[in-house]
């Protein structure tokens, strides 16, 4: 599944377990009733498209820990 600004947030911590701390560090609500990310993060005051960048930022840093020697 590809996540992005439309996917709700429990779908990202699903897909992408190593994302959660990024939503525990920004004050997200992870249990917010299945709310899309950009609603999410608008609602909190933050720019949709840079929590986009930070998380896929961690899911990127989590895959090039794991394909390391």
């Amino acid at each position: 599944m590809e996540c992005d600004l439309e996917t709700p947030i429990p779908d990202w911590i699903i897909e992408h377990p190593e994302t959660s701390s990024v939503f525990q560090e920004l004050g997200l609500d992870v249990s917010c009733g299945g709310k899309s990310l950009a609603w999410v993060a608008t609602s909190s005051g933050l720019d949709p498209r840079t929590v986009l960048h930070q998380l896929r930022s961690a899911i990127d840093s989590t895959a090039a820990d794991s394909s390391a020697p």
